[in-house]
């Protein structure tokens, strides 16, 4: 898991979706996930980050959740953003720059 994988103190890895809570502790409990999942049923954090919009399956428009991971520090500034997130490899690449960030 990648919280168990950094050593960089207060490091916080939640996940926010569209999604009640009984979803979230449905699939939280499923996949024995150990981070927070925060529901945003109102969709207002996911707005104010520019994570919901129109996205394209098979011909199809929709409104959804743009997958995007921000790197956030403890004053609230973003310090990284990855637009489009594929599973492969994204948590590495989260992880090798929080490791980076935490040597300075």
């Amino acid at each position: 898991m990648l919280k168990e994988k950094t050593k960089a103190p207060n490091f916080k890895l939640p996940s926010t979706s569209k999604d009640n809570l009984k979803s979230h502790d449905k699939f939280r409990d499923k996949y024995k996930i150990k981070f927070d999942l925060l529901a945003d049923e109102k969709l207002t954090v996911l707005k104010k980050y520019k994570v919901w919009g129109k996205k394209k399956f098979m011909g199809r428009e929709f409104m959804g959740i743009l997958r995007t991971t921000f790197l956030i520090d403890k004053k609230g500034k973003i310090i990284e953003i990855w637009d489009n997130v594929k599973v492969k490899d994204h948590a590495k690449d989260v992880l090798e720059t929080i490791k980076n960030l935490s040597k300075k």
